[in-house]
């Protein structure tokens, strides 16, 4: 089988181009470009079964980044498996909006709650190396795998293995941020989403459950000042600024995604 035939058998299966040509780029350890020019090249036997067998895992609906094993975030290249979500774009919003908040601040404390591949506290950590970033996880292969993506980028990460606030019992940070599960159950968007861990999408009836938890205890976890930020549902802004406030936090703010959708909210503890 040549280059051409394969992506033309990609093709007429109803797979997009470009998704086939980075499953093929991968198997054959070649940039993408140099597909376009070499499409009569041969593939070996063993290259065009790996091939067929991503074709089959990608039309079955599996994440093209679980396949590569990659995903680029904020212009970093992390390592990623069905132990995590696949990081989003939408959700460089929330690291975007976190390094405003620790502009002016000399050596910060960052705390990324259920912290998965670790995008978000690598990120932080990368853009700030003067800031102390800890990042949590209740599974311990997600938290293995953040702990690879920092030393891969040379990022100082600190990792507690918990359920939530459990292991930061008399901790306090100047920035607390998560994007947790929020999806509710039964959301018609979950069988698209089934090869990914349903604990890090599903959350209670309503979606709210952890973001819930997440904002009861944040106050007792911020220093004066500090401030939490949390990814949410594009509907769920409304919901997610009342628990924050209920909370106990003030000075509430959305912020919209790269879709103008409202996905991020939060708000801060007063100062002393």
């Amino acid at each position: 089988m040549r280059v051409a035939e394969a992506l033309a058998l990609a093709h007429a299966h109803g797979l997009a181009r470009l998704d086939a040509q980075l499953l093929l780029a991968l198997r054959l350890d070649r940039p993408r470009s140099w597909l376009i020019a070499h499409d009569e090249a041969e593939l070996s036997a063993a290259t065009e079964a790996l091939f067929r067998a991503d074709l089959a895992q990608r039309l079955a609906g599996v994440p093209l980044a679980y396949l590569s094993g990659e995903r680029e975030f904020r212009g970093l290249s992390l390592a990623v498996s069905p132990a995590v979500l696949v990081p989003r774009p939408d959700t460089e919003t929330l690291v975007d909006w976190a390094l405003e908040c620790l502009a002016g601040l000399d050596r910060p404390r960052v705390l990324d709650l259920g912290t998965g591949s670790g995008a978000i506290a690598i990120a932080i950590a990368h853009a700030r190396p003067d800031a102390r970033v800890t990042a949590t996880d209740i599974d311990p292969a997600a938290l293995a795998l953040a702990q690879a993506n920092a030393r891969r980028h040379g990022a100082a990460l600190e990792a507690l293995q918990g359920s939530w606030w459990q292991p930061l019992a008399g901790r306090r940070f100047e920035l607390i941020v998560s994007n947790p599960p929020y999806i509710a159950a039964g959301d018609l968007h979950l069988p698209a989403l089934r090869h990914e861990p349903q604990h890090a999408l599903v959350s209670g009836a309503d979606g709210l459950d952890a973001l819930r938890r997440i904002a009861a205890e944040a106050a007792a976890h911020l220093a004066p000042g500090g401030r939490l930020l949390v990814e949410h549902g594009a509907e769920q802004g409304a919901a997610v600024r009342a628990l924050v406030a209920a909370g106990g936090l003030q000075d509430l703010g959305t912020r919209a995604d790269l879709g103008e959708r409202p996905r991020c909210s939060g708000g801060a503890l007063a100062g002393e």
